[in-house]
């Protein structure tokens, strides 16, 4: 199976950032990997291999980002933990939205022509949410959002995804091509079946950390550098940031002396009972 899988950087969310001329400074923010897209990464590469066997890869697992050069750092500890290739697109954080990525990775599809498109289910940074079914609604793909768990059914013709809904886990049987978006749980040890690694199989919880010989070999895999106008996208954004602002200063709480007291407090002056 042939898998490509996005891969956004985001500042350290345990950081605390400052607002210069409108916007956040980024200057100093030490950035990672967006959790989710490790969890794709991770997602993606049981899907390719025998969990008894990592060593020996039944397909292909890239990796795409868009970004400045600074982003191949994250792309290159995709390649450690075992993805095959990385794609880096060129551009500014700040002249990205959703629409364009979107149509960025439409393109990239075309010309890797993967059979399934794996993303994280959000980018952590701004909560953003739609790309994902953007991209699947300009490629006319089938799609499943939220997977706490994937298997490959009908001899990888399709996979059976498992949902994360209010009322518990919905399962949806979706053909290739498609696109999925994972959550959490996607891993956990039994939640990827790819037909190969025995159903008994267990993996390690979490995405896996890369060895030392991954480290190394990342250095020597495909890394391929692109441009909008090498994929034929206008960058323009279709949405414009008016204003940023910190929130306001949270204020003191306050004790009272009974619970008649506080269910008065909650009702007069919080009033949300």
């Amino acid at each position: 199976m042939k898998i490509l899988v996005t891969a956004k950087r985001i500042p350290d969310p345990t950081q605390k950032l400052k607002l210069k001329d409108n916007a956040l400074d980024f200057s100093g923010a030490n950035w990672q990997l967006n959790q989710f897209d490790e969890y794709s990464v991770e997602a993606a590469l049981r899907l390719t291999e025998d969990g008894a066997n990592t060593a020996v890869r039944h397909g292909q697992v890239t990796v795409a980002s868009l970004g400045p050069a600074d982003v191949a750092t994250q792309l290159r500890s995709a390649l450690a933990m075992g993805a095959d290739k990385a794609i880096r697109v060129d551009a500014k954080d700040d002249e990205l939205d959703a629409s364009i990525v979107a149509k960025t990775l439409a393109k990239l599809v075309e010309r890797e022509k993967p059979e399934l498109v794996l993303m994280g289910k959000l980018a952590a940074d701004n909560e953003g949410n739609d790309v994902g079914q953007r991209l699947a609604a300009i490629l006319g793909w089938p799609q499943a959002t939220f997977a706490c768990s994937i298997q490959v059914v009908d001899g990888g013709k399709a996979v059976l995804v498992g949902r994360e809904v209010d009322a518990g886990v919905e399962v949806k049987k979706v053909q290739l091509p498609a696109v999925v978006t994972v959550d959490l749980r996607i891993v956990s040890p039994h939640a990827v079946k790819s037909g190969r690694t025995k159903p008994e199989f267990a993996y390690a919880e979490g995405p896996r950390y890369a060895t030392l010989k991954g480290i190394r070999a990342a250095n020597t895999k495909p890394f391929e550098q692109l441009t909008f106008a090498q994929l034929g996208v206008t960058a323009k954004a279709t949405t414009k940031v008016l204003k940023v602002e910190m929130p306001p200063a949270r204020q003191a709480g306050k004790k009272v002396g009974s619970v008649a007291e506080l269910v008065e407090k909650l009702q007069k002056e919080a009033k949300v009972i």
